[in-house]
């Protein structure tokens, strides 16, 4: 089953591809089209009845393609000027000379009528003028068929389709109950668009209102630190660069005086002893208190008594958490502390093979099986870094391919980190905060290697976040 905003994913990740939305476009509605008149004949009367969005796009193009063997009127729920999406626009522009308002028409009068108002749309309550139409549609028994989902579908008021021809996969809540007889069609989406995260991913990045107060996009505690200092400071200021309101950072007594010097923007809190250890916990749990997520692990050191205490906070941690570095050797070693954890764990090749006791296939086919099969075993998100990266829940697994040689300089994979434990702040889900991470990570090092070349710094991966951002988020917006 397809999520419906996974839909919107497909679509903008086949137009970075090079499929642009006007080619999905019009293979839907000849698909449409073609279904129609293979399965109910020529020589109809059809109204094809449109709505602003994208869908309505799919309606016009299939009325364009009916209307060679039958009598097509489109019909628009809304004035032209307000179809919102240019793709929609331009296929309404090939139709204009058939279509009239939908204000008073007898839907009785048709033979069959192609639902093409709402689509898959995110909507919680149909809203006038569809509700009406809607109402109409069922009123009229005409033999009704729905492109890609039925108008309505999830919510108190839908279009009772006959048929519905849906395209790439079956959406998520359709059965023949609610959907009539379902149609696959294939429209083109690439198989590299369905594989490899894309920016199309970002349409689950949450943009913050305009009135947003500060704390409510977001606070993160990162523990890391002890033998090394740059790590935690590093995963602080990517997840700043992500959009994160406030990090706090957690490390011990000999870590504090350089992390806090890093930038003011941090705010460092001092644990008892030299490396993070059993008497800490308690001082952790507080802070959690008044975090959204938690990163465990950067710079944090294998002594045996911080392996100890890693595995007691996670064992306790009741929020959204990241797993990275030095914590994943501790977890590693009693993987019990993980269950019905919401965490995303972050290893490279070696790290893996200590979590899961077998080594990375060097194969992506294999290596994806393998993740998957590693993150069910699990029950939490595996971001497998590599020259493709692999992220899996256990039943959904996607590679990501952005990044560079580069990259291999030291304290990326803590930038990465800080990436994730920003979005968990946000409340996204860690396998979207897994993927949305990986693919940025891997852009922004991408242009930084652009300015840069083989010079670049993990530093300079964090300057290119939101660049990075602005670009992906144009294109879901």
């Amino acid at each position: 089953m397809l999520p419906f905003l996974e839909v919107r994913v497909l679509d903008i990740n086949s137009e970075h591809l090079g499929v642009p939305i006007d080619a999905l476009m019009e293979n839907a509605g000849e698909a449409v089209a073609e279904t129609i008149m293979n399965e109910l004949g020529t020589g109809k009367k059809i109204a094809v009845v449109c709505g602003v969005g994208n869908n309505a796009g799919d309606g016009f193009v299939t009325a364009r393609n009916l209307m060679r063997h039958n009598d097509v009127t489109v019909l628009l729920a809304n004035p032209p000027a307000e179809i919102r999406t240019d793709a929609a626009k331009r296929a309404f522009e090939k139709v204009k000379h058939i279509s009239s308002s939908s204000v008073g028409v007898n839907f009785s009068n048709f033979d069959i009528v192609v639902d093409a108002l709402l689509g898959t749309g995110t909507i919680k309550e149909v809203r006038e003028p569809y509700r009406t139409l809607i109402n109409r549609i069922n009123d009229s028994r005409t033999y009704v068929v729905s492109i890609d989902v039925p108008s309505g579908l999830g919510t108190d008021i839908q279009v009772e389709a006959d048929l519905t021809v849906t395209f790439t996969g079956i959406k998520e809540g359709m059965n023949e109950d609610n959907s009539g007889r379902i149609v696959l069609q294939d429209i083109g989406i690439p198989a590299d668009a369905k594989r490899f995260i894309g920016p199309g991913e970002l349409i689950y990045y949450p943009v913050r209102s305009p009135d947003a107060h500060k704390g409510e996009s977001g606070r993160l505690l990162i523990v890391g630190g002890g033998p090394f200092t740059g790590a935690p400071a590093l995963a602080g200021l990517a997840a700043y660069r992500m959009g994160v309101d406030l990090v706090n950072i957690a490390t011990p007594w000999m870590s504090y005086a350089p992390i806090a010097s890093y930038s003011p923007n941090l705010v460092v809190h001092r644990l008892s002893g030299d490396v993070l250890n059993l008497s800490d916990v308690s001082r952790i749990m507080e802070l959690m208190k008044c975090s959204d997520a938690l990163l465990i692990g950067p710079g944090l050191g294998r002594d045996p008594s911080t392996q100890e205490a890693v595995r007691k906070i996670v064992e306790d941690c009741e929020i959204p958490l990241v797993i990275d570095a030095d914590a994943i050797t501790a977890v590693s070693r009693d993987v019990s502390v993980l269950e019905g954890k919401r965490c995303v764990i972050t290893p490279h090749a070696r790290e893996y093979a200590m979590l899961m006791g077998r080594t990375l296939p060097k194969d992506i086919d294999a290596r994806q099986l393998d993740v998957t099969e590693a993150a069910r075993e699990l029950g939490v998100v595996l971001l497998v870094k590599g020259m493709i990266d692999v992220v899996s829940d256990g039943s959904w697994t996607k590679l990501n391919r952005t990044g560079n040689a580069g990259m291999s300089v030291g304290g990326t994979g803590d930038v990465l980190a800080g990436e994730v434990g920003a979005l968990l702040t946000k409340h996204v889900s860690p396998f979207n905060a897994a993927r949305i991470a990986a693919f940025t990570n891997g852009a922004a090092g991408d242009l930084a290697f652009d300015k840069i070349g083989y010079s670049l710094m993990a530093t300079d991966v964090i300057e290119c976040i939101p660049d990075t951002l602005r670009r992906g988020l144009k294109k879901v917006r």
